[in-house]
């Protein structure tokens, strides 16, 4: 637990880095996308990084967002989880 004169565990604004993993045959792509945007503001294309499991049934999908706070983040962790695409977000 961080007492008084601890320093916080990350500086914002930052980049920050958000990964989620799905179904490679959902709208994952697409839904989360939508997500982190509503929080974080458009994305450009190289703030987006995918990857296909080796057996072609997951997409992991890495954002790239720039953060501006620890609400902002939790707020991003919460959406994504409670999205039915969504198996894992990291």
């Amino acid at each position: 637990m961080n007492t008084p004169h601890d320093p916080p565990l990350q500086e914002f604004p930052c980049d920050f880095p958000i990964k989620v993993v799905g179904r490679q045959d959902g709208d994952l792509r697409e839904a989360t996308r939508t997500i982190i945007e509503r929080h974080a503001g458009p994305l450009s294309e190289t703030s987006v990084r995918s990857r296909t499991s080796s057996d072609g049934n997951f997409l992991a999908l890495t954002y790239v967002v720039h953060a501006t706070s620890r609400e902002q983040i939790d707020a991003i962790y919460r959406e994504l989880t409670a999205c039915a695409s969504v198996l894992m977000a990291l």
